[in-house]
């Protein structure tokens, strides 16, 4: 097989070597160079998401500033710089493309991102005869769970996991849905009409009907250090490796609480890094063999697959350690050394090139909140959960929601709910009624994630956890004393913490440091937690470039045949406005 074309471009002047394909931070990370930017205070930042979410790996890529390295695809030549504290005149990128003015679309489906749940909802309304718009924010489609690799690389799939990726993807296409890729969702007004960014234009697409599967974002452990270089998401390392065959180090830690970090540490391994310990906050499953066998009866194969990785990590001499979090992280010469906390307060020290942490999920909601959809609070997994009929609509009309920006059930539920919604959004469109489909697997799919998650139940971190050291927002660099002393001070709600500390007014927007301080400033005044305790959603959803907005054109939808008329269940939410 032809191997992807080398070739150099420089960072703060230095030449580094890449291959075709590769992300900027994938480019990097391969050379060994972690520290990407600086903050305000000074503090050296790296890439920790690894999916866009954070926006700590800001860089400035031949003269345009906050580009994000993770995302942004290295060519030869690119200049790339580390990100300047407060840059001179920041240059954006579609200012330096002379971005025209916004396209636009009125597909009858609009399917808002393409991983399993996404893709199954393509190729189901798609099916059907819908005429389907399929937006992705990332340069390959396929999501965090079949992270497909780049195409540039030209390597075949690394399991099966990957095939199944590229067989949805090219189902959904064969179907004849229609894929936008680089495209993010920034702004969600009434219509709904959705506002996207694009690798070289804006769009404004106006859809009839719309199924949202955005998908999740990983859950931090905030511990001191969690910001430092050399530390990131256990699915940022996997990304690393299956999109660009890139280690996120020779010598790993894993930290975390479920299964995906029993995966990533053992694919690691597997391609020639030298795991030295994976830490389980939760116990040992032997302990909770009922939970194991509820587990066997809903889906035996994939139990047997979960336990078949341990039983591999244990082959190759990897340690595991249960009821074990990470306590802190400190940096050590070019590595990191990272302290672990075990069961009746023993504390381990092992120095790493990197320290990879996964504690759960939180969904990405932040479309389905401004659209004005209504939301359940799940206590159990803290999140918030959207309130859907049997075939996945939400309370406005003609807006689906699926997968696992609707809560943890992964990737198979995703699929089931995906292709049940894009069925009846087709419908909808159609004027035919929904056939059902897929109710009875779809239970079991679900009684074998409850169960999966029952197995590795571990204590929540609370505010009052954390130690002083550790930050609660890692973009505007606030900590837990700062919180608690305006607690202090009497109650407050979560808006009036952010005003006094900036709190969640950084570039991820309160992503992390919502879900930490929202339950804290609810209880603390005695309100319960919901939807509206939590920072309120707006618009842009994410950060965009001036000239894109200024770019977007807004479009009224024409009355015809083929559009839902049905009474309004719901609005587009607190940025909802005339068009």
């Amino acid at each position: 097989m032809k191997k992807p074309a080398a070739f150099e471009f420089t960072f703060n002047g230095m030449p580094v070597q890449a291959r075709s394909g590769q992300t900027v931070a994938a480019a990097l990370l391969a050379a060994g160079i972690r520290n990407l930017r600086r903050t305000d205070t000074g503090h050296d930042r790296g890439v920790f998401c690894g999916m866009g979410i954070c926006h700590d790996c800001l860089v400035e890529i031949d003269g345009a500033a906050n580009m994000r390295a993770c995302v942004a695809q290295v060519t030869e030549g690119l200049a790339v710089r580390s990100q300047q504290v407060r840059p001179d005149a920041i240059v954006e990128r579609n200012e330096m493309l002379g971005i025209p003015p916004a396209r636009s679309e009125s597909p009858d489906v609009l399917v808002v991102g393409a991983g399993p749940g996404g893709l199954a909802a393509a190729e189901a309304a798609a099916s059907l005869g819908a005429d389907v718009l399929l937006l992705d924010e990332r340069k390959v489609p396929g999501g965090q769970y079949y992270k497909q690799t780049a195409p540039d690389l030209k390597i075949g799939a690394l399991d099966r996991q990957q095939q199944d990726g590229a067989n949805a993807i090219a189902a959904a296409l064969g179907a004849g849905a229609r894929l936008i890729e680089e495209a993010a969702v920034w702004g969600v007004f009434a219509g709904p009409l959705f506002c996207v960014e694009t690798s070289n234009s804006a769009l404004t697409v106006l859809p009839r009907a719309t199924v949202v599967a955005t998908g999740a974002y990983e859950r931090p452990r905030f511990v001191p250090g969690w910001e430092i270089p050399g530390v990131m998401t256990t699915g940022a390392a996997q990304t690393f490796w299956r999109s660009y065959r890139t280690l996120p180090g020779q010598r790993l830690a894993v930290a975390g609480n479920g299964p995906l970090n029993f995966q990533v540490a053992l694919e690691l391994s597997r391609a020639g890094a030298d795991v030295a310990l994976v830490a389980e906050a939760s116990a040992s499953p032997f302990t909770r063999l009922g939970c194991v066998s509820a587990m066997l009866s809903s889906d035996p194969l994939l139990t047997v697959k979960g336990m078949s990785m341990m039983a591999s990590l244990a082959s190759r001499r990897i340690p595991i350690r249960f009821n074990t979090v990470i306590q802190g992280i400190e940096r050590f010469g070019d590595g990191l050394t990272a302290l672990f906390a075990g069961k009746g307060g023993h504390v381990e020290k092992i120095p790493v090139d990197a320290l990879c942490m996964n504690y759960g999920f939180h969904p990405q909601n932040e479309v389905l909140r401004v659209l004005g959809v209504e939301f359940d609070y799940d206590s159990a997994h803290r999140q918030l959960v959207p309130k859907r009929n049997e075939r996945f609509e939400t309370n406005v009309n003609g807006v689906f929601a699926v997968g696992d920006c609707c809560g943890m059930m992964g990737a198979p539920a995703a699929i089931e709910e995906g292709r049940i919604a894009g069925i009846a959004a087709a419908s909808l469109v159609n004027g035919r009624p929904a056939a059902k489909s897929g109710a009875g697997n779809l239970a079991r799919i679900r009684r074998f994630q409850r169960s999966l998650w029952r197995l590795f139940a571990a204590e929540p971190q609370d505010l009052g956890d954390l130690s002083e050291g550790a930050l609660v927002c890692r973009c505007e660099e606030v900590g837990r004393p700062q919180i608690e002393k305006l607690s202090s001070h009497g109650s407050l709600d979560i808006g009036a913490i952010k005003r006094a500390t900036r709190i969640g007014m950084g570039r991820c927007q309160g992503r992390y440091c919502a879900q930490m301080v929202a339950p804290h400033a609810a209880l603390a005044a005695g309100r319960k937690i919901d939807e509206y305790a939590f920072f309120a959603p707006r618009v842009p959803i994410k950060p965009v470039a001036i000239s894109t907005i200024s770019a977007t054109k807004f479009m009224e939808r024409k009355k015809d045949s083929k559009s839902p008329d049905r009474p309004n269940k719901g609005t587009c939410g607190d940025m909802a406005s005339e068009h």
